[in-house]
């Protein structure tokens, strides 16, 4: 991995200062994939001390909601998902562990087959309500967008159906592609 792959990772994980969203210190993914890394594996009949069930569905729907945008082309080749995999897992500093991402990433694509986009997108949005959770899902969404070659007009349409879903402008949309190809820039 290069030193701009590794500084850009290191600005998922950090997240991007937001003056309008105040308090928000990291990223949401991190803090919430730090949590769902004590999520019980297979049927355990006593959940980990420390998981929490909504900061796991809130992980799951933020991971969604980017792994949406990245489908939007209708293709998730071994390069994409390689890159997904490495952000995901950089941003939650490993508390996750690959084959958790890989099952949760092989449950997304099931369901994105069963229900098609438009019902994933209302099951994110109904799952993430919190502006800065809604603006972290299009943060996240843009900067691996980026990463595997820059926001298509298609990606950025599945993030307009995220926004939309959300409550949110057009405006945010832009707003998180500029910053993600400000963190891209600066990481080189």
């Amino acid at each position: 991995m290069s030193v701009a792959d590794q500084t850009l990772l290191d600005r998922i994980a950090q997240g991007i200062a937001r003056p309008d969203l105040p308090g928000v210190k990291a990223s949401i993914l991190t803090s919430a994939g730090e949590l769902y890394g004590t999520r019980p594996v297979l049927d355990d009949a006593t959940p980990p001390t420390g998981f929490d069930p909504a900061a796991a569905a809130l992980f799951e729907a933020l991971v969604e909601g980017a792994y949406l945008v990245a489908n939007a082309d209708g293709v998730f080749d071994d390069d994409e998902r390689r890159a997904f995999e490495a952000v995901v897992l950089h941003a939650t500093q490993k508390h996750i562990d690959p084959s958790q991402l890989s099952a949760l990433l092989a449950d997304l694509a099931e369901q994105l087959t069963e229900d098609g986009v438009d019902k994933r997108v209302q099951c994110v949005a109904s799952t993430i309500s919190k502006p800065e959770h809604q603006h972290e899902v299009l943060r996240v969404s843009a900067l691996i967008a980026y990463i595997s070659g820059g926001v298509s007009e298609v990606e950025r349409n599945a993030m307009l159906l995220l926004a939309h879903a959300f409550h949110l402008g057009d405006a945010e949309v832009d707003t998180a592609i500029e910053e993600a190809k400000r963190a891209l820039s600066d990481s080189k």
